[in-house]
Formats: structure tokens, C-alpha cells, sequence
């Protein structure tokens, strides 16, 4: 009855929903082009959430039995993505450590940045669950739509930016400081290329890195622009070209890019991209990759150096037992690399300079002390000039005007007023091919 009259109110703002598949089936549309063992008496706020942070003010939460919580996940892809991937593994990883039964946990997969989503969440509510999570920030207009008809339904979603200003009890966004990992993988670039310069294999003005990258926004600028950091604090002479693809997804088009990077000249690939394209263009042409959101090691074993990843399941694991306690869960979410939500994965020491492992260690414990800073103004200038001041879009209110300042104490700080990425500088010593994606 409560999706019917859903469904009704939906006719009556003239939309239209497509249907959505049972719990063990995928959704047949194509996807977007557009957006990557707990107690359940032991649930507190994690220590990455933003401080300062709009909280819910909804009153008492209600309390759910372990034995009848559903959690619903949509998802943009499925498992052929990388990002989608990761999000899958943090779920079934939660239900595990958890002690949850598998039917407890509904996926929907290939639920593409439009009404379907609206129409996903609509269902997994009515199916009885009292969290639906959301991977892809395109799912943002429909899960907070979703959040609006059934109030007593807690929607959680990654990457998105409007919670802390929607003012909706049931709707959250959460995210994780990405970035620090970025820069710990450029490390890891950096040293491979002085391996390079050192064996003679080219000279270190040639230290030039490529970058493939989906779309232009603050999340895909802020992530290149701290894996090129990362890899100028070992490799000062580096530099990097970015290309676009203009799809999270698009194999095809990620290989002709990473392609396109080396016959330019780049001896180094790396990604904010989902597919394979990218890592196995560079196993055939055996030029090193730092991956993302996962090893490939298996299929480039030659190649692939180390990968970057949010590991979601200790925000499932948080989300989860707030609903199990009756407690509120934060607007905004920043996991961190301290919450174990910012990870590596092992360094592959056939294709890695010697050392990295260790370098990477080191600088993680000096992110961690603060005594490094991943946007330190004094390592990189715009312009030619240094910053000591910057009005970044953190409310991203319909003019999209400027409204916080985010240097200070020497850094940028990303992700600290808002969970989602706002860094959007263009620094020196990148190069964008094709901007207009």
C-alpha cells in the first residue's frame, strides 16, 4: 500500500519509475553515465565524523531487533566494477563480522543515476528494511526523495553532499578522506619513477605521470591532485597529465585513455575510473599502474604497484548500530585512515621499487600525527602563486557560491567541513588534456 501511494504521489509530480528486480536478481537498464565482528550494544559515533557537523534533531530514535533488521544496498554497477565491487565486499564483509543472516542484507545492482533509483529505494523500504544505502552521487535527488515518503526509513549515501543542508532526520551522506590515500599511492609512483631515473631508463625532466579520470569534478581533482602531491614529495621533477573519460564506467574508453597518457610520454598510469581498462592497457604496454579501489594484481601481475580504497564496512558496521541502539546517525560522515576507512592494499614487490612499503608506513603515521598534511600550501602554488586563503564551495547551494574558507594553519583542509571532496584547485605541474568532460 505505502509503495501504491509512493507510486501515486511520484504520477502526480509527473515522473515515471521503472520497475525493480527481486533481491537475487540485477536490474536490466543500463547504467548512467554520470557520478565510485562488531557488538551490536557497542555502537558509538565513529571517530571520522566531522566535528561541527549538522546532526539529525528528529528526537528519540526508534530500536530495531538485530533478528528483523534489513539493510537494502543500491548499487550503480555490480561486480564488474571496481567501485561497485568495493562497496559489495564492505557489505558482505559487515554482515559477516556482524553475525547477520545473508537475507538480511538486500542488494540491488545496475540501478542506474535516475528514477530507478527512487524506485529501488521505494521497494527495498516496502521489503521492510530499515536502512537503504546508496554508492553513486547521481542516486542523491532520488534517495532524498525516497527519504521524504517513508520518514520512518533511514537512507544512508556515499559521496553525497546535501545532507548537512537538507535538514531531513532520515537522510545521511558519508564519505571517507580518500585523498590521504591518494597521496600515500603517489608516494609509492614517486619512488618507482626514481627507480626508473636510476636505472637509466629516462632522465628525471622526463618523470612524467598520466592520470585517467571520469569526470571534472572536486572529487576527481581533489584525488589527482593529492596522488601527484604524494608522488612530488619523493620525485620532485614529476609531472602529470589528466585525461577524461566522461563515464565512471567505461572500459573501452578508460584503455584508449590510458593509451593515449603513454604514447604521450607518461612511464606511470594511475585512475579514478572502474574498469580494467586502464591497468591492463598498461600490463600490455609494461608500463607501471598504481590502480584504484582494489588490487589487479592478478591480472597485471607486472605491472600494478599498489591501489588506494574507502573500505566501507566500518560505516556499514556504524550505520548499523546506530539503528540497533536507537541512536541518531551523523549527517555527515568523514571516515579516516585511524577508523581503518582509508586503506592500501599490499604493496606487489615485483613491480615496486624497493623500499615502498616502508616510505608508505612512514608517511601514513606522519598523516595520522598531522604532522604531514596531504594540501600543505607550501608544496604547491597556482599561478605561480602561493595561497594563504581559499573560499571553497562546501554548501554547494544552487548559485554555487564560495562559502567557507578552507586554508588555514598552512593547509587546505579537505573533507573536514563536509564529508565529500570540495578541493577544485588547479595547481601547477598538472596538465588537463581535455577539460571540457
Amino acid at each position: 500500500m505505502k509503495k501504491f501511494i509512493a507510486i501515486l504521489l511520484a504520477v502526480a509530480m509527473l515522473v515515471c519509475f521503472a520497475a525493480c528486480t527481486d533481491n537475487d536478481a540485477n536490474n536490466s537498464a543500463s547504467p548512467s553515465a554520470s557520478p565510485s565482528a562488531s557488538d551490536e550494544s557497542t555502537a558509538t559515533p565513529a571517530e571520522g565524523e566531522n566535528e561541527g557537523d549538522d546532526t539529525n534533531e528528529g528526537g528519540d530514535v526508534a530500536t530495531v531487533d538485530k533478528s528483523e533488521l534489513k539493510v537494502g544496498f543500491i548499487f550503480l554497477h555490480d561486480e564488474n566494477s571496481t567501485y561497485d565491487l568495493n562497496f559489495i565486499n564492505a557489505a558482505r564483509q559487515a554482515c559477516e563480522d556482524m553475525g547477520f543472516d545473508e537475507a538480511q542484507f538486500i542488494f540491488r545492482t545496475n540501478v542506474p543515476e535516475g528514477q530507478e533509483c527512487y524506485e529501488a529505494a521505494a521497494d527495498l523500504a516496502d521489503a521492510g528494511c530499515s536502512i537503504v544505502f546508496a554508492d553513486s552521487f547521481g542516486h542523491e535527488d532520488y534517495m532524498i526523495a525516497a527519504a521524504k515518503e517513508f520518514p520512518e526509513v533511514q537512507f544512508c549515501h556515499a559521496t553525497g553532499t546535501r545532507a548537512h543542508t537538507e535538514g531531513l532526520d532520515n537522510y545521511h551522506n558519508a564519505f571517507a578522506s580518500i585523498y590521504e590515500g591518494r597521496y600515500l599511492a603517489g608516494i609509492a609512483a614517486g619512488m618507482k619513477l626514481n627507480e626508473m631515473i636510476e636505472a637509466g631508463e629516462f632522465t628525471a625532466d622526463e618523470a612524467k605521470i598520466g592520470y585517467v579520470g571520469a569526470y571534472t569534478y572536486a572529487e576527481v581533482i581533489s584525488g589527482y591532485t593529492s596522488f601527484f602531491l604524494g608522488a612530488r614529495s619523493v620525485c620532485p621533477s614529476v609531472t602529470m597529465e589528466v585525461t577524461f573519460t566522461g563515464s565512471w564506467y567505461d572500459e573501452t574508453a578508460e584503455k584508449e585513455a590510458a593509451n593515449k597518457l603513454i604514447s604521450n610520454g607518461c612511464k606511470l598510469i594511475s585512475q579514478h575510473a572502474d574498469s580494467m581498462g586502464a591497468p591492463t592497457a598498461c600490463e600490455t604496454a609494461g608500463v607501471p599502474n598504481v590502480s584504484y579501489n582494489g588490487s589487479t594484481i592478478s591480472a597485471c601481475p607486472n605491472t600494478f604497484i599498489v591501489s588506494s580504497r574507502i573500505d566501507w564496512a566500518p560505516y556499514f558496521e556504524y550505520m548499523i548500530n546506530c539503528v540497533l541502539n536507537g541512536e541518531e546517525i551523523a549527517a555527515d560522515w568523514t571516515g579516516t585512515l585511524e577508523t581503518g576507512s582509508v586503506v592500501l592494499t599490499e604493496v606487489n614487490e615485483a613491480a615496486a621499487a624497493e623500499g615502498t612499503a616502508d616510505a608508505i608506513a612512514a608517511a601514513e603515521e606522519a598523516l595520522i600525527a598531522g604532522t604531514t598534511h596531504v594540501f600543505d600550501v607550501s608544496t604547491f602554488t597556482v599561478g605561480g602563486e602561493t595561497l594563504d586563503s581559499y573560499m571553497a564551495d562546501v554548501d554547494t547551494d544552487a548559485s554555487f557560491t564560495p562559502d567557507t574558507e578552507a586554508i588555514s594553519d598552512g593547509y587546505f583542509h579537505e573533507s573536514e567541513y563536509r564529508s565529500a571532496p570540495y578541493f577544485d584547485l588547479r595547481i601547477d605541474g598538472i596538465t588537463l588534456l581535455d577539460e571540457a568532460m
